[in-house]
């Protein structure tokens, strides 16, 4: 693309918003020409605002950004919005940009399981993207609201596509061992997780439940693959591992778990949305995280569950990237090829 398209990033400040900054600083298609976040930081420069928890160096014309309100008539009119604000206000905050006219990319839980607002994992359900012909029609504007999933969900999702895709599911039991980062900065306090596993993560079992089967399902009709899950908060800076338990519809063996090329060539789309490891112990967090610059999701320990009478195995991913900020930037990315922002 020759003309960037300018974005505004709702909630900058935050853990995640600083991550969606840091993708878009340089990202061919984008420009970021708008930070926004809470009272406490509106008219400072972004650069100040964060402070001594920037991850990376950011370019000036990022870092020396004024903090507004994330609110649509404080802005300059960007071509889109990515939202990292909390859950507790993002519904309204978001809804308000839309009907501005403004596409909304969010990576909050708010609006995920609206009916006419796509949750949209791009390798998995890109089809899911036409949903926001039907949402402009209702809103009667040009602005919609794309959701990304949980991110325990989007790891869970793009390892199961393809067993989906062969040989159906009927049903999946999910045990997730999740970072710290995915609870937000400050976070989990040191002293409730040095040594120590959480076995309880608010919303979040029911997230990955419903979640699942509407990534997974038409766009009329959810999935219907009984899904229970088990959420862990463990002591690792960045990355969701998953033990993955599926009874597929028809028989599937270890052999036949297929490896799924790349096939959206957008900028932030990996080469190997999954990759499978055949070590006897991989994935692991500190080895494989990062791969694919964080959007790709490692299996491995592919092998027959027999209680289920499918496969089981373990799924690794980065919960800041193709948990968050990554698959929403992606998001925005497909549907501008698919021609549905304006």
């Amino acid at each position: 693309m020759v003309n960037k398209r300018k974005v505004a990033v709702l909630g900058a400040t935050g853990m995640m918003g600083q991550k969606f900054v840091q993708l878009l600083a340089h990202h061919p298609w984008f420009e970021v020409s708008a930070v926004a976040a809470s009272d406490k930081s509106v008219g400072k420069e972004y650069a100040s605002s964060i402070g001594s928890r920037k991850e990376a160096n950011l370019p000036n014309s990022v870092a020396e950004l004024v903090v507004t309100e994330p609110k649509p008539q404080a802005l300059d009119d960007p071509d889109i919005a990515f939202s990292a604000l909390p859950a507790e206000v993002a519904g309204p905050v978001e809804e308000d940009f839309a009907k501005a006219g403004m596409p909304v990319f969010s990576n909050a839980s708010s609006h995920r399981m609206d009916p006419f607002v796509p949750l949209l994992n791009p390798e998995v359900n890109p089809e899911h993207a036409e949903m926001v012909e039907e949402q402009k029609r209702r809103m009667k504007t040009d602005g919609f609201i794309v959701a990304n999933p949980n991110c325990t969900t989007a790891i869970l999702t793009l390892s199961l596509k393809p067993l989906q895709d062969k040989f159906g599911i009927e049903t999946v039991v999910v045990s997730s061992m999740q970072a710290v980062s995915g609870a937000g900065y400050p976070g989990v306090a040191s002293l409730d997780i040095m040594q120590n596993v959480i076995p309880f993560i608010r919303n979040e079992e029911e997230k990955v439940e419903h979640e699942t089967n509407k990534i997974l399902g038409t766009l009329s009709k959810p999935a219907g693959i009984t899904v229970s899950a088990s959420c862990n908060r463990v002591p690792t800076l960045h990355g969701h591992m998953e033990a993955v338990f599926a009874k597929t519809r028809s028989s599937a063996t270890p052999n036949e778990i297929i490896r799924t090329p790349q096939q959206l060539k957008l900028p932030s789309a990996p080469e190997h949305p999954i990759i499978v490891r055949d070590e006897e112990d991989r994935p692991q967090t500190r080895l494989d995280v990062d791969e694919g610059n964080g959007m790709t999701v490692t299996v491995g320990r592919v092998r027959r569950d027999p209680a289920l009478n499918g496969v089981k195995y373990m799924a690794l991913g980065h919960n800041l990237i193709r948990g968050g900020a990554g698959c929403s930037i992606l998001n925005a990315e497909l549907l501008l090829a698919k021609k549905l922002i304006k």
